[in-house]
């Protein structure tokens, strides 16, 4: 059997003591942050958007981005930006993993 090979990571909004990480908003402003990185680049007069890269979300009723590896090729500075985030703010960091829709298939 192969190993799983993980194209996100996820940075949830708890300390591994299971502090809740404020301000309340942090994923949407990390998230805004990153919105330039995408793929094919930031697009001149397009309504502004989270990129797919980097998205915010809530999982269980924490607030969370998941982060696409893609984005480590793209652009490590920004990679490491975010990694770096995460470690400064002793956030929990793991792999991650999105299943497909199995209704859409």
């Amino acid at each position: 059997m192969s190993t799983p090979i993980y194209k996100e990571i996820l940075i949830q909004g708890l300390t591994p003591d299971g502090k809740q990480f404020r301000p309340s908003d942090w994923a949407e402003r990390l998230a805004g942050v990153m919105s330039q990185f995408r793929p094919g680049g930031a697009q001149p007069g397009r309504q502004i958007s989270y990129s797919p890269w980097c998205e915010p979300t809530v999982i269980n009723g924490v607030r969370c981005v998941i982060v696409n590896s893609e984005l480590r090729e793209y652009e490590p500075m920004a990679w490491d930006f975010v990694l770096n985030f995460a470690k400064d703010n002793n956030l929990v960091v793991s792999d991650f993993c999105v299943l497909p829709d199995l209704d859409k298939l």
